[in-house]
């Protein structure tokens, strides 16, 4: 699978999320875009029987993700590099969520994600 879909691939923010399956339905794996849908998908499998079996760190330990806190919140991620050392963070510790209405300007380290929300049709 991983060659077959090598060549197609950007990078994590726009390729489309990847599981696989055995031909006998018993496991669902993630191998691209976890924290993008896929592991959703994997979860969404086990209704028919698949075990989902899901590696990105915050999911194991049961932790939440800059990209799902940004999904659940309606927001894109403004600075996604900064991503990872969130993640990171967020395994060994609460990191706190602020909403900050403007204007104002807002000066961040670059282990701060930054969520802006999503445009809604109607604006």
């Amino acid at each position: 699978m991983i060659r077959d879909i090598a060549p197609l691939l950007k990078d994590k923010w726009s390729d489309p999320g990847v599981v696989v399956v055995d031909s006998n339905l018993n496991f669902a794996i993630p191998i691209l875009g976890g924290h993008h849908g896929a592991n959703e998908i994997a979860k969404k499998l086990a209704e028919l029987g698949a075990v989902p079996v899901l590696t990105t760190a915050t999911e194991v330990h049961g932790k939440p993700s800059v990209e799902g806190i940004a999904d659940r919140l309606g927001c894109n991620i403004f600075n996604k590099e900064s991503t990872v050392a969130v993640n990171c963070a967020l395994l060994d510790q609460d990191v706190e969520v602020l909403e900050v209405k403007g204007p104002k300007i807002v000066v961040v380290d670059e282990n701060v994600s930054v969520l802006v929300r999503k445009k809604q049709d109607d604006d």
